[in-house]
């Protein structure tokens, strides 16, 4: 049996005045979607426990049937894995973001999509600055996206559990004060970053940007690395992931998963779907793997910048490019599942990850047809299937009796 779980992240959301006062879900033409739905079952799952920050790296671990309650360390470690960076036992990955802060608000999280040639010179800078050392190590990432690794050797170790930090991309246009580090060691990470201001500064790429330039490091969700029973392991599948983003590749790796890159996948809303959904489908022609996931960010971005049309064009462009293609494959070569899900809900009001349920669907061989009429959030809060610990939905779907 083919399996496909296809993540269009942090699409769940409310219902919106701009939509007609209908989410995303319900706004967007999602003929493929609504056909799993009307094949299989529409349910509800909560992937993201009250007591730990929403966001993907939580909300995916749950979705691929790891309890983040038990497994989950922070952000960064999974992004580290994914770079194929090896972290000892004293040492902590920090996600690094360039930021551009302006009259002390989050102007951009992202320091308006900064290159990645100008990233990869502010690190080197960084590196190479006051606030690189035998113990801090900058490593470049995709834009913005980077990573900051303390090195233990052998001292004892700066930081705890109760170090906390907050995603940049929680606090767009809001004063950051509020949403510095806190905590254990957090005076380090504070320090760091008010240093990084001249660096980035100094390099003229990045200050020729105007208003775009990167003014500073954001540093937040630091951890150690996690230890996951491989996939296979546990569910008997060989697995692989399609993903523009480095946590999920961290984690696929983590999982002993296969990682596909994708000529044209950018993680944003300019990012190639067709290809994903074309690598899809050759993946799943390969008998060495069994099981493929395709996560795509571009939703998800379009809730982070407020902007309602865009999500919707993602959606649907997600629906005729990744979903039709491979669920025709998987229906015409024998046994096969098929799982649309999002890892949690995103609200274009408030521009941030939120708790709560998203809506899952999923059909195929021994899924019995309940029947419904659409895929969307209306749907999935009346449907008898509800999965309390996101958890527990890939064991069910995984399940062969």
């Amino acid at each position: 049996m083919k399996f496909a779980l296809i993540i269009p992240d942090g699409v769940a959301d409310e219902p919106q005045p701009s939509l007609g006062g209908k989410t995303p879900l319900q706004a967007a033409r999602i003929p493929h979607m609504d056909d799993i739905a009307r094949r299989g079952v529409v349910g509800r799952a909560n992937n993201v426990p009250e007591s730990l920050p929403s966001g993907s790296d939580v909300g995916t671990m749950s979705l691929f049937g790891y309890d983040p309650l038990i497994y989950h360390t922070g952000r960064a470690p999974l992004e580290a894995a994914a770079q194929g960076l090896s972290l000892g036992p004293d040492d902590w990955a920090i996600r690094c973001n360039f930021v551009t802060i302006n009259n002390n608000r989050m102007h951009s999280f992202t320091a308006g999509q900064i290159p990645n040639e100008i990233s990869q010179n502010l690190i080197e800078a960084l590196q190479h600055s006051a606030c690189g050392d035998a113990h801090w190590k900058y490593f470049a990432g995709v834009s913005y996206r980077n990573l900051l690794i303390y090195r233990g050797r052998g001292e004892p170790s700066p930081f705890a559990a109760d170090t906390n930090t907050t995603p940049p991309h929680d606090i767009t246009a809001q004063i950051i004060d509020p949403y510095l580090p806190h905590g254990t060691g957090s005076e380090l990470l504070r320090d760091l970053m008010t240093k990084s201001r001249d660096v980035l500064a100094g390099v003229e790429a990045n200050r020729t940007r105007g208003d775009s330039a990167a003014t500073q490091t954001w540093l937040w969700g630091l951890g150690k690395s996690p230890v996951l029973k491989p996939f296979r392991e546990r569910f008997g599948v060989c697995g692989a992931v399609i993903t523009a983003v480095d946590l999920l590749r961290g984690i696929g790796r983590l999982l002993g998963w296969q990682v596909i890159e994708v000529p044209g996948a950018t993680g944003y809303l300019d990012t190639d779907y067709a290809a994903k959904g074309r690598y899809a489908v050759a993946a799943l022609q390969r008998p060495d793997i069994d099981f493929i996931v395709v996560h795509v960010e571009a939703t998800d971005e379009a809730s982070h910048e407020g902007h309602a049309d865009e999500k919707v064009k993602a959606l649907e462009r997600i629906d005729a490019e990744i979903v039709a293609p491979v669920h025709d494959y998987l229906h015409s070569q024998g046994d096969y599942r098929i799982l649309i899900s999002p890892d949690h809900p995103t609200f274009l009001r408030t521009k941030t990850h939120s708790h709560g349920y998203v809506p899952v669907a999923m059909c195929g061989s021994d899924i019995p047809s309940a029947g419904m009429p659409s895929y969307d959030e209306a749907i999935g809060i009346r449907s008898h299937l509800c999965f309390e610990k996101g958890c527990d939905l890939m064991p069910a779907f995984m399940s062969r009796t």
